[in-house]
């Protein structure tokens, strides 16, 4: 059966979708941009905006009883491919080996004009 999850220490979700879904051992995160959820404001720096990603991760993350250590396999959509080498930066400072499956794709748009979005699966 699955279950929802939902914290409030990462933003709502902005359509008919949820924060993430638990099925068995595995936790689905739905993709993640950089808005503040204390502010609702979004952030256009791309370092800052990644850091903010990763922790509206972890938030989902911690509300269900996983970690970053946890996630087998991410997503990441830039909207501008060059910000790869700086988010790659600001990325390792929050996965460690083995680090999780990755794809890095480079997009037009992103919702609400986003700099990056990371979605990520995790297992126990």
């Amino acid at each position: 059966m699955k279950k929802e999850i939902a914290t409030k220490n990462a933003p709502g979700a902005v359509g008919p979708y949820s924060q993430a879904i638990v099925l068995g051992n595995t936790i689905y995160v739905s993709g993640q941009i950089p808005l503040n959820p204390e502010t609702g404001e979004m952030i256009n720096e791309i370092g800052a905006a990644a850091h903010q990603v990763f922790k509206n991760t972890q938030a989902i993350l911690k509300e269900a009883g996983y970690t970053m250590a946890d996630v087998v396999k991410t997503v990441v959509f830039l909207s501008n491919i060059n910000d790869f080498a700086k988010v790659n930066e600001i990325y390792a400072q929050y996965f460690e080996k083995p680090y999780p499956a990755r794809s890095c794709v480079g997009v037009k748009e992103l919702p609400k004009g986003a700099l990056l979005e990371m979605e990520c699966i995790a297992g126990k």
